[in-house]
């Protein structure tokens, strides 16, 4: 009789152990129904931020077919897990900026929800800047006062984009010779574009002007392999012409952005072919087909910067036109120019699109009238194109006159 009662009490026990059991067990990112004991669980990390209109993806798992409803703010949706469990959401982000909480629902018996927590909703700072060049003039100031002094007044600016671009006018390298018959040719040292990539933070480099072969092909080589080293992408020069024509590519808050280099100033023997080395020439069956290509290939934002126009003038003229609008048509969001070594408008010539026109110099000297007046574009983009820019000016000054000073 004692035995029947302690196996009575024994069987109390168990179904008690079991019910507890069953009741809700809720942790971050993971959750078990009471009556189903499949786990609901996001396995995916949740961005700090995204541009507006930017991709998100979350993914997670729960019972076979079951419904799952994602919140983000006050709107929602749903998707069903497959036979695995498995689920995705794939969305893009909230077109105003702004902080948004995300949380995910089964509607099992009790409810569970998992919440994720916030994320920003921000534009994609792109800022642009216009002709460095590390030799001439700048290079006798690097040589005296160390290779941070060209950018010691905007180098935390330029360090706060998302993306940084600027137009490199000159070999950097040890190697090669001037030249001959150019008026002007232009060299830096390597520790000079360490510093311009490492310290001023400058992630992309155009190389499609009329300096980067100053000192011939070994030292042109040299300048593509010490920018990759210092882990800059660079575009508009390349080992052959494929190459040049290529763009850098970049995923970032949601976005892919692909940024190309044209150059429409080209002295002799610049352009790269198709077995050797050089720029990538402003040929607009080049530029419609390459902008088309990345469009297609999912690019959000596509950005063009072309060298191009007349030194020393102060409006665009009818050839910087005719290529913007090449570029714009096959579907550019942004296009920045360089090489008139002074300022020109900057224009919104279509909803969501940007040009700037010409972004004057920047690391350079400035000996003529103009020429000093420079500054750091700032682009704020999303998944419709520029949601904002502003001009952050600067005076080139200093010594030698090549520092450009943020006023």
């Amino acid at each position: 009789m004692d035995m029947r009662r302690l196996r009575g009490h024994r069987r109390t026990m168990l179904a008690l152990a079991l019910g507890a059991s069953s009741a809700v067990a809720l942790t971050w990112g993971v959750a078990f129904a009471q009556e189903d004991p499949t786990p609901f669980a996001v396995t995916s990390a949740l961005p700090s931020w995204r541009a507006p209109g930017g991709s998100l993806v979350i993914r997670g798992t729960a019972a076979p077919a079951e419904t799952v409803t994602l919140f983000i703010g006050t709107s929602r949706r749903a998707t069903t897990a497959g036979n695995d469990g498995a689920f995705r959401f794939r969305f893009r982000a909230p077109w105003a900026p702004g902080r948004y909480s995300i949380a995910l629902e089964v509607a099992r018996d009790p409810i569970v929800r998992i919440e994720l927590g916030r994320f920003r909703v921000r534009g994609l700072r792109l800022y642009a800047v216009g002709d460095v060049n590390l030799g001439d003039r700048p290079g006798t100031a690097i040589a005296m006062y160390g290779v941070r002094y060209p950018w010691l007044s905007v180098a935390a600016v330029l360090r706060a984009a998302d993306i940084s671009i600027a137009n490199l006018e000159c070999s950097v390298s040890t190697r090669g010779s001037p030249v001959l018959g150019k008026q002007y040719t232009f060299r830096g040292g390597p520790s000079s574009l360490r510093a311009m990539a490492h310290y001023a933070g400058i992630d992309v480099v155009t190389l499609a002007n009329n300096h980067t072969l100053d000192y011939g092909r070994l030292a042109f080589a040299d300048t593509l392999s010490y920018a990759h080293e210092y882990g800059m992408k660079t575009i508009g020069g390349g080992r052959n012409l494929d190459v040049a024509r290529r763009p850098a590519l970049f995923r970032l808050g949601g976005l892919r952005v692909a940024l190309f280099g044209y150059s429409d100033v080209r002295p002799l023997g610049f352009d790269a072919g198709p077995t050797w080395s050089g720029t990538a020439p402003a040929f607009p069956s080049y530029i419609s087909s390459d902008v088309r290509r990345a469009r297609n290939r999912g690019a959000d934002v596509v950005v063009v910067y072309f060298h191009w126009g007349v030194e020393r003038t102060f409006s665009p003229g009818s050839r910087q036109r005719s290529l913007a609008a090449v570029a714009f048509d096959a579907g550019a969001t942004v296009v920045l120019g360089a090489h008139p070594h002074v300022l020109q408008p900057i224009e919104q010539p279509r909803r969501r699109h940007l040009v700037a026109w010409s972004l004057g110099n920047f690391v350079f000297g400035a000996s003529s009238a103009g020429t000093e007046r420079t500054g750091i574009l700032r682009m704020r983009l999303g998944h419709p194109g520029i949601l904002g820019y502003a001009l952050r000016r600067a005076r080139i000054g200093g010594v030698f006159g090549i520092q450009p000073i943020l006023l």
